[in-house]
Protein backbone atom coordinates (compact mmCIF):
# COMPACT_ATOMS: atom_id res chain seq x y z
CA UNK A 1 0.00 0.00 0.00
CA UNK A 2 1.56 3.17 -1.23
CA UNK A 3 1.68 6.01 2.00
CA UNK A 4 -0.48 8.76 1.08
CA UNK A 5 1.13 12.29 -0.29
CA UNK A 6 0.26 15.27 1.06
CA UNK A 7 1.18 18.85 1.98
CA UNK A 8 -0.82 19.59 4.71
CA UNK A 9 2.49 18.19 6.66
CA UNK A 10 4.60 20.43 8.61
CA UNK A 11 7.90 19.21 7.43
CA UNK A 12 7.20 19.94 4.02
CA UNK A 13 5.73 23.48 3.90
CA UNK A 14 8.06 26.21 3.46
CA UNK A 15 7.14 29.97 4.76
CA UNK A 16 6.58 30.81 1.23
CA UNK A 17 3.50 28.51 1.13
CA UNK A 18 2.65 29.28 4.28
CA UNK A 19 1.62 33.20 4.13
CA UNK A 20 0.38 31.98 0.52
CA UNK A 21 -2.25 30.09 1.92
CA UNK A 22 -5.60 31.54 1.80
CA UNK A 23 -7.16 28.65 5.19
CA UNK A 24 -5.45 28.82 8.52
CA UNK A 25 -4.87 25.97 10.06
CA UNK A 26 -7.51 25.31 13.16
CA UNK A 27 -6.46 21.76 14.38
CA UNK A 28 -3.04 19.84 14.60
CA UNK A 29 -2.01 16.13 14.94
CA UNK A 30 0.82 14.82 16.63
CA UNK A 31 1.65 11.95 16.09
CA UNK A 32 3.42 9.65 19.44
CA UNK A 33 4.74 6.14 19.21
CA UNK A 34 7.75 3.74 20.50
CA UNK A 35 10.60 2.14 19.46
CA UNK A 36 10.63 -1.46 20.86
CA UNK A 37 10.26 -5.38 19.20
CA UNK A 38 7.40 -6.44 18.33
CA UNK A 39 7.70 -9.95 18.30
CA UNK A 40 10.48 -11.84 15.89
CA UNK A 41 8.70 -11.02 13.09
CA UNK A 42 7.77 -7.12 13.20
CA UNK A 43 9.90 -4.50 12.90
CA UNK A 44 10.86 -2.06 16.05
CA UNK A 45 9.64 1.06 14.15
CA UNK A 46 5.72 -0.63 13.88
CA UNK A 47 3.72 1.69 16.62
CA UNK A 48 5.69 4.67 14.74
CA UNK A 49 4.98 3.55 11.08
CA UNK A 50 1.44 2.69 11.61
CA UNK A 51 0.92 5.88 13.95
CA UNK A 52 2.33 8.50 11.31
CA UNK A 53 0.55 6.43 8.38
CA UNK A 54 -3.44 6.78 10.25
CA UNK A 55 -2.48 10.42 11.33
CA UNK A 56 -1.05 11.26 7.51
CA UNK A 57 -4.33 9.57 5.59
CA UNK A 58 -6.56 10.79 8.03
CA UNK A 59 -5.21 14.62 7.66
CA UNK A 60 -5.53 14.18 3.94
CA UNK A 61 -9.07 13.33 3.88
CA UNK A 62 -10.24 15.35 6.08
CA UNK A 63 -8.63 18.28 4.05
CA UNK A 64 -10.45 17.35 1.01
CA UNK A 65 -13.39 17.66 3.12
CA UNK A 66 -12.40 21.52 4.34
CA UNK A 67 -11.20 21.03 7.57
CA UNK A 68 -8.25 23.35 7.98
CA UNK A 69 -6.07 20.62 9.73
CA UNK A 70 -1.97 20.17 9.59
CA UNK A 71 -0.09 16.75 10.34
CA UNK A 72 2.69 17.56 12.52
CA UNK A 73 5.94 15.26 12.50
CA UNK A 74 5.48 12.62 14.61
CA UNK A 75 7.75 11.73 18.20
CA UNK A 76 8.83 8.11 17.58
CA UNK A 77 10.17 7.44 21.31
CA UNK A 78 7.57 6.78 24.13
CA UNK A 79 7.80 4.92 27.76
CA UNK A 80 9.35 1.32 27.17
CA UNK A 81 10.88 0.98 30.83
CA UNK A 82 9.47 -2.48 30.84
CA UNK A 83 10.95 -3.96 27.89
CA UNK A 84 14.66 -2.68 28.22
CA UNK A 85 15.57 -6.37 29.11
CA UNK A 86 15.15 -6.41 25.17
CA UNK A 87 18.76 -4.78 22.50
CA UNK A 88 17.61 -1.61 21.04
CA UNK A 89 14.48 -1.05 23.21
CA UNK A 90 14.68 2.59 23.50
CA UNK A 91 12.67 4.58 26.53
CA UNK A 92 11.63 7.56 27.41
CA UNK A 93 10.38 8.46 30.66
CA UNK A 94 6.70 9.80 30.69
CA UNK A 95 7.51 12.83 32.09
CA UNK A 96 10.66 13.63 29.41
CA UNK A 97 7.51 13.23 26.71
CA UNK A 98 5.19 14.93 28.62
CA UNK A 99 7.47 17.92 28.79
CA UNK A 100 8.35 17.39 24.93
CA UNK A 101 4.74 17.48 24.17
CA UNK A 102 3.73 20.66 26.36
CA UNK A 103 6.59 22.72 24.07
CA UNK A 104 5.04 21.57 21.14
CA UNK A 105 1.38 22.76 22.34
CA UNK A 106 2.38 25.90 23.61
CA UNK A 107 4.57 26.60 20.61
CA UNK A 108 1.44 25.84 18.16
CA UNK A 109 -0.51 28.31 20.67
CA UNK A 110 1.86 31.27 19.69
CA UNK A 111 0.72 30.57 15.83
CA UNK A 112 -3.21 30.61 16.83
CA UNK A 113 -3.56 26.44 16.70
CA UNK A 114 -5.67 25.98 19.74
CA UNK A 115 -7.37 22.47 19.03
CA UNK A 116 -4.95 19.89 18.97
CA UNK A 117 -5.28 15.54 18.93
CA UNK A 118 -2.87 13.67 20.01
CA UNK A 119 -2.98 10.56 18.07
CA UNK A 120 -1.07 7.46 20.43
CA UNK A 121 0.27 4.46 18.81
CA UNK A 122 1.84 3.20 21.81
CA UNK A 123 -0.21 1.19 24.83
CA UNK A 124 2.71 2.10 27.34
CA UNK A 125 2.05 5.99 26.65
CA UNK A 126 -0.15 7.80 29.07
CA UNK A 127 -1.17 11.50 28.45
CA UNK A 128 -4.33 11.54 30.19
CA UNK A 129 -2.71 13.39 33.30
CA UNK A 130 -0.92 15.93 30.89
CA UNK A 131 -4.03 16.70 28.43
CA UNK A 132 -6.18 17.00 31.78
CA UNK A 133 -3.63 19.67 33.67
CA UNK A 134 -3.15 21.73 30.09
CA UNK A 135 -6.60 22.33 29.94
CA UNK A 136 -6.66 23.26 33.76
CA UNK A 137 -4.09 25.83 32.84
CA UNK A 138 -4.55 27.03 29.26
CA UNK A 139 -7.13 28.18 26.78
CA UNK A 140 -5.95 25.17 24.52
CA UNK A 141 -8.06 22.17 23.87
CA UNK A 142 -6.46 18.95 23.72
CA UNK A 143 -7.89 15.97 22.73
CA UNK A 144 -6.33 11.85 22.95
CA UNK A 145 -6.85 9.26 20.27
CA UNK A 146 -5.64 5.51 20.95
CA UNK A 147 -5.80 5.12 17.33
CA UNK A 148 -6.19 1.15 17.43
CA UNK A 149 -9.05 1.30 19.75
CA UNK A 150 -11.00 3.33 17.28
CA UNK A 151 -12.64 0.29 15.89
CA UNK A 152 -12.70 -1.90 18.89
CA UNK A 153 -16.15 -2.21 18.34
CA UNK A 154 -16.07 -3.67 14.83
CA UNK A 155 -13.00 -5.48 15.70
CA UNK A 156 -14.52 -9.25 15.86
CA UNK A 157 -15.68 -8.68 12.34
CA UNK A 158 -12.50 -8.44 10.97
CA UNK A 159 -10.00 -10.19 13.50
CA UNK A 160 -10.65 -13.54 15.19
CA UNK A 161 -8.08 -13.42 17.52
CA UNK A 162 -7.42 -10.73 20.53
CA UNK A 163 -3.85 -8.98 20.04
CA UNK A 164 -2.40 -7.55 22.73
CA UNK A 165 1.13 -6.88 21.28
CA UNK A 166 2.36 -8.07 18.00
CA UNK A 167 -0.47 -10.34 17.05
CA UNK A 168 -3.18 -10.60 14.49
CA UNK A 169 -4.17 -7.04 14.88
CA UNK A 170 -0.58 -5.48 14.49
CA UNK A 171 0.95 -8.31 12.37
CA UNK A 172 -2.70 -7.29 9.43
CA UNK A 173 -1.46 -3.79 9.64
CA UNK A 174 2.31 -4.21 9.09
CA UNK A 175 1.27 -6.49 5.86
CA UNK A 176 -0.90 -3.54 4.52
CA UNK A 177 1.44 -1.10 4.91
CA UNK A 178 4.82 -2.30 4.66
CA UNK A 179 4.85 -6.05 3.83
CA UNK A 180 8.78 -6.02 2.75
CA UNK A 181 9.38 -5.99 6.64
CA UNK A 182 7.65 -8.33 7.83
CA UNK A 183 9.08 -11.76 8.35
CA UNK A 184 6.04 -14.08 8.93
CA UNK A 185 7.63 -17.05 9.25
CA UNK A 186 9.65 -16.54 11.90
CA UNK A 187 6.76 -15.05 14.03
CA UNK A 188 6.79 -16.56 17.77
CA UNK A 189 3.62 -18.09 19.11
CA UNK A 190 2.73 -15.13 21.49
CA UNK A 191 2.05 -17.35 24.11
CA UNK A 192 2.53 -15.77 28.03
CA UNK A 193 2.67 -16.59 31.97
CA UNK A 194 -0.16 -14.81 33.16
CA UNK A 195 -0.21 -13.56 36.58
CA UNK A 196 -0.37 -15.26 40.01
CA UNK A 197 -2.58 -13.33 41.68
CA UNK A 198 -6.46 -14.08 40.74
CA UNK A 199 -7.07 -9.90 41.44
CA UNK A 200 -4.75 -9.23 38.53
CA UNK A 201 -6.20 -11.98 36.72
CA UNK A 202 -9.71 -10.52 36.21
CA UNK A 203 -8.05 -6.90 36.15
CA UNK A 204 -9.34 -4.95 39.34
CA UNK A 205 -5.61 -4.57 40.61
CA UNK A 206 -3.38 -3.41 38.17
CA UNK A 207 0.49 -3.68 37.67
CA UNK A 208 2.92 -2.93 34.82
CA UNK A 209 4.00 -5.87 33.48
CA UNK A 210 8.19 -6.88 32.48
CA UNK A 211 7.97 -8.04 29.37
CA UNK A 212 11.21 -10.34 29.47
CA UNK A 213 8.76 -12.27 31.69
CA UNK A 214 6.00 -12.58 29.67
CA UNK A 215 8.07 -14.59 26.98
CA UNK A 216 11.12 -14.77 24.84
CA UNK A 217 10.24 -13.60 22.26
CA UNK A 218 8.16 -10.40 23.16
CA UNK A 219 4.93 -11.02 21.67
CA UNK A 220 1.70 -10.72 23.30
CA UNK A 221 -0.85 -12.36 21.06
CA UNK A 222 -1.31 -14.75 17.93
CA UNK A 223 -0.22 -13.49 14.51
CA UNK A 224 -1.85 -16.94 13.39
CA UNK A 225 -4.50 -15.80 10.45
CA UNK A 226 -2.98 -11.95 9.93
CA UNK A 227 -3.11 -10.85 6.11
CA UNK A 228 -3.14 -7.26 4.42
CA UNK A 229 -6.48 -7.40 3.67
CA UNK A 230 -7.72 -7.83 7.00
CA UNK A 231 -5.36 -5.18 8.22
CA UNK A 232 -6.54 -2.60 5.04
CA UNK A 233 -10.12 -3.10 6.42
CA UNK A 234 -9.52 -2.23 9.92
CA UNK A 235 -6.91 1.33 8.42
CA UNK A 236 -10.46 2.27 6.35
CA UNK A 237 -12.91 1.94 9.47
CA UNK A 238 -10.19 4.00 11.76
CA UNK A 239 -9.11 6.22 9.30
CA UNK A 240 -12.81 7.30 8.19
CA UNK A 241 -13.79 7.82 11.74
CA UNK A 242 -10.80 9.66 12.72
CA UNK A 243 -11.54 12.16 9.16
CA UNK A 244 -15.28 12.55 10.53
CA UNK A 245 -13.92 13.83 14.02
CA UNK A 246 -11.00 16.27 12.57
CA UNK A 247 -13.28 17.56 9.87
CA UNK A 248 -16.17 18.47 12.68
CA UNK A 249 -13.49 19.60 15.25
CA UNK A 250 -12.11 22.06 12.74
CA UNK A 251 -15.83 23.70 11.85
CA UNK A 252 -16.67 23.60 15.52
CA UNK A 253 -15.56 26.84 16.70
CA UNK A 254 -14.48 27.28 20.35
CA UNK A 255 -16.81 28.96 22.48
CA UNK A 256 -17.65 29.58 26.22
CA UNK A 257 -18.77 25.80 26.27
CA UNK A 258 -16.88 23.79 23.77
CA UNK A 259 -16.24 21.47 23.82
CA UNK A 260 -19.39 20.53 25.51
CA UNK A 261 -22.44 20.93 24.08
CA UNK A 262 -24.77 23.82 24.99
CA UNK A 263 -27.81 22.19 25.60
CA UNK A 264 -28.09 18.97 28.54
CA UNK A 265 -28.66 16.45 27.65
CA UNK A 266 -31.79 14.08 27.84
Amino acid sequence: MREPSTDKEWELISTNQFRARDRKYEVAVLPLAAIEPHNLHLPYGQDFLHTTYVARRSCEAAWQRGAEVLCLPGIPYGVDCNLMDYPLTIHVSQATLDAMIKDVVVSLRKHGIRKILLLNGHGGNDFAPLVRQMQSDTDIHIFLCNWWTVGRDKYDTIFDRPDDHAGTFETSVAMALYPELVEYDVAGDGKTRDFKFEALRQGWVKTSRDFAKLNDHCGCGDPRGASAEKGEKYLELVCERITDFLVELSQTPIDGFFPMAEDFSE
